[in-house]
């Protein structure tokens, strides 16, 4: 669907810190602009998954090795 241009180091941090934002999402109780703004770890966590980045589709960056 979308091109690979996320890869190694770059996929695996953004998978880390999306599953711990939800994580903290769904341990904390608390209320409020702050408790509702850690579901934004679905988008790394998304992106990291699907090794795609449409943000770095518009600028033009890649970090996946080269293909030789």
């Amino acid at each position: 669907m979308f091109a690979t241009n996320v890869g190694g180091i770059d996929r695996i941090l953004r998978i880390a810190i999306g599953a711990a934002l939800l994580l903290w999402f769904f341990l904390d109780q608390g209320t409020g602009f702050w408790h509702w703004a850690k579901l934004i770890g679905i988008v790394p966590l998304a992106t990291g998954l699907m090794s795609s980045c449409p943000l770095y589709s518009l600028i033009g960056l890649n970090t996946c090795p080269m293909k030789k």
